[in-house]
């Protein structure tokens, strides 16, 4: 089986999506490391794993702090073993409009968004190509293949996961180690629910409408895309990038 004996490191696992691809991988069999901003967000989500009969382990980094992220990293390694698996999730979505963007809030932004996503591959890849073996997952967004207005941030750090995720699925092809992008969109979250309490995005059922499918998305529906890619199964699968967005446009 795939997940015999690995380890998969979730980045932003402590809550919304990044929490679900834990609970599915930690469920296909992978032992799993939640690296989260919220220390205990990542704690309670490796909590709740365990109560379900898997292994996890929390720890705490900033994705954007190098130190933090090796310091974690080596954690999970000591905890749990090499690491096999990456999903690069750990993100911020502010809304700002362009004219009024500071640098300060851009820098910010691609600093977790996109550096840190350097930072959490970059330390972890190592365990892969040393065994031969690995699956690395970025989580992307539509906003880097349609745009996103007031998100001009946000949809430049996930447009340079794209093309990220091309440029490591080249130069690590003949490792053994895979390199893929999940973009999703109209995903339902509590971060979301926070956005559409405050008005600042139109209600699940307003966005619905728009969705081919009927209806918006959840974290398990990308978790899913997330199992396939990491598996033995999607060995020939790389560079590529998963829209998962109910048909909402062609991307």
């Amino acid at each position: 089986m795939t997940a015999a004996g690995r380890v998969a490191v979730v980045t932003g696992g402590g809550a919304g999506i990044g929490r679900s691809i834990a609970e599915r991988l930690a469920a296909d069999g992978f032992k799993v490391a939640i690296v989260d901003v919220d220390e205990s967000a990542a704690l309670e989500t490796a909590g709740s794993i365990e109560k379900a009969g898997g292994e996890a382990r929390g720890y705490r980094a900033d994705v954007s702090d190098r130190e933090l992220v090796d310091a974690a990293l080596s954690a999970a390694r000591s905890d749990l073993g090499a690491l096999s698996v990456v999903v690069a999730n750990a993100a911020v979505a502010p809304q700002q409009a362009f004219l009024e963007m500071t640098p300060q809030q851009w820098n910010d932004t691609l600093a977790i968004n996109l550096t840190g996503t350097f930072h959490t591959v970059q330390s972890a890849l190592p365990d892969l190509v040393e065994a031969g073996w690995g699956r690395v997952v970025l989580i992307s967004s539509s906003s880097a293949q349609r745009g996103a207005p007031n998100m001009a941030h946000y949809a430049a750090s996930k447009g340079g996961q794209l093309a990220l995720t091309k440029a490591l699925a080249v130069e690590f092809a003949r490792t053994g180690v895979t390199v893929n992008t999940v973009a999703p969109s109209s995903i339902d979250t509590p971060s979301v629910y926070k956005k559409r309490e405050a008005g600042a995005i139109p209600s699940a059922e307003a966005m619905a409408k728009f969705i081919p499918v009927g209806r918006t998305g959840t974290g398990e529906d990308i978790a899913a895309a997330v199992s396939y890619l990491v598996s033995d199964e999607a060995s020939y699968v790389t560079g590529q990038t998963v829209s998962v967005n109910g048909g909402s446009f062609i991307g």
